[in-house]
């Protein structure tokens, strides 16, 4: 018969569950704010009073739909222009660039579909996980 390996203990701390002013879990709170998006985002941003982790992951989820809606719909707008001018030309190269701009759709909703799935990873894990460039700005805004 064999011995089973001694457990060693882990030298972490435990990880307490800290209350929100919403009073969910802050990491619970800060996972809802990016499954809904902008609108959660802006709920919790706005009701959030003492947590600065539920105010900055709030902040940065509605940084991130911001951005993700702004390019979806920048991109339609400039494959429609292209496609009106290259209509003119060529009917085959207004449907090329139809045909690009849904696959650069589809990598852009994949991309943010990742994004907002790390993100709630992170924030559920208790991390202050900061975007590259919406980070910052996410940790400027909610420390006001």
């Amino acid at each position: 018969m064999q011995n089973d390996p001694p457990v060693q203990a882990s030298s972490a701390p435990p990880v307490t569950a800290t209350k929100s002013s919403t009073g969910l879990d802050e990491n619970v709170a800060s996972l809802l704010a990016y499954l809904f998006q902008f609108l959660g985002g802006l709920i919790f941003f706005l009701i959030e009073k003492e947590s600065r982790f539920v105010r900055f992951h709030a902040m940065q989820s509605m940084l991130l739909s911001g951005a993700f809606w702004i390019g979806l719909i920048a991109l339609w707008i400039v494959s429609a222009i292209l496609t009106l001018i290259l209509g003119q030309i060529s009917g085959l190269l207004a449907g090329l660039v139809w045909v690009i701009t849904i696959l650069l759709q589809l990598v852009l909703v994949v991309a943010g579909l990742i994004g907002f799935i790390f993100c709630m990873i992170k924030a559920y894990g208790r991390q202050y996980f900061k975007l590259p460039v919406l980070g910052n700005y996410a940790e400027k805004f909610s420390q006001k």
